[in-house]
């Protein structure tokens, strides 16, 4: 099969041709037929997960056609449309039966603990209790773009956040999970804010959601703005970039007892980012991360895109082959896109 693979971190990535991947005993092969462009493909690029090995191969947002069953499998056969979430979980760990496979402690993530799915096959583990049948109405693009961002962005608005309508939400970064974010928040009826630094990625947010946008290159204050806007804060403010100024500002724009989600990865440099504490005790604000999904919680959302309630076909501005991608990847650094990128072509 041909694959995108690099065998150093932070340098360039090629086209080879691999070995076809097989089905572990509780696994699938899946035949990959489109697969989103993470931030989170690029921070295991730079060398900033510490579960990838090289050489290598990204890729975690899929969807595609299952060619291949372990012979422990029972749920799946071959030619079924599926996705999976990123976050794999094994099923039998305490995590997993408390129904938080997303937080897995044997956990597998295919672009990440194993090869992923910037190739024409992919293998994944615990295929019983991960996958996710795909609706007839859905293709496999807008499949893909549930990806992690999506997902994780349904989970970190409704269930850690607990939006409810009427409520302030503000968004910080406004790339494709914060996009994701301003259109699931909406839904929920909630007003929202998105925070960004381009123009062009703001009007996007407001043609999916946003009630205001704020450009912060463009105002002095930002806190002061937002309570201003907000008559006192943010209900519920979401860091979605994932930096110490982003999560700092998140935090100080919420009202008293506001909850903040940080949901863009802290990586590298950040991974010990200060927070501003004493807000956090005088305002008893709520703090709490947001990782993934369970496969257990997709049919709330997936009712929801079928009733065009949710419409993640609006995210996606770009689709590539599996050549183009390598630059994809490498650039996803330089915040230059607006929107998902997704993978639909692997000759």
């Amino acid at each position: 099969m041909k694959a995108a693979i690099f065998e150093q971190f932070q340098q360039p990535l090629s086209i080879q041709n691999v070995p076809d991947p097989v089905a572990a005993p509780d696994g699938v092969v899946v035949q990959v037929k489109a697969n989103g462009i993470c931030r989170s493909d690029w921070h295991g690029w730079m060398g900033h997960d510490s579960d990838v090995h090289l050489p290598h191969v990204p890729g975690h947002e899929l969807a595609g056609v299952i060619s291949e069953v372990g012979k422990d499998v029972r749920r799946w056969k071959p030619g079924d449309r599926i996705t999976v979430p990123f976050a794999v979980g094994c099923g039998v760990c305490s995590q997993c039966l408390s129904g938080n496979q997303q937080v897995c402690d044997n956990y597998f993530q295919p672009g990440f603990t194993a090869w992923g799915s910037f190739a024409q096959y992919v293998a994944i583990r615990y295929a019983d209790v991960n996958l996710v049948r795909l609706p007839d109405p859905m293709d496999f693009v807008e499949s893909a773009s549930l990806g992690c961002r999506f997902i994780t962005a349904f989970r970190a608005v409704g269930a850690q956040g607990r939006v409810a309508p009427g409520e302030w939400v503000v968004v910080h970064g406004c790339g494709g999970l914060g996009l994701a974010a301003i259109m699931i928040a909406h839904a929920l009826g909630a007003n929202v804010i998105g925070v960004d630094i381009r123009d062009e990625t703001l009007a996007f947010a407001k043609s999916i959601g946003a009630t205001h946008t704020l450009n912060t290159r463009q105002i002095e204050n930002l806190t002061d703005a937002i309570f201003e806007l907000t008559g006192g804060g943010a209900h519920v403010s979401l860091d979605t970039l994932g930096s110490i100024e982003t999560c700092r500002n998140s935090i100080l724009s919420l009202r008293k007892r506001g909850r903040h989600v940080q949901v863009g990865l802290m990586v590298a440099d950040y991974k010990d980012a200060p927070v501003p504490m004493n807000a956090i005790i005088a305002k008893e604000l709520e703090i709490v991360g947001s990782h993934g999904m369970q496969t257990h919680a997709y049919e709330p959302m997936l009712r929801m895109i079928l009733a065009r309630l949710l419409n993640p076909r609006m995210l996606i501005r770009k689709t590539v082959t599996l050549e183009e991608s390598i630059g994809e990847l490498q650039a996803m650094g330089e915040y230059q896109g607006t929107g998902v990128t997704v993978i639909d072509r692997f000759e």
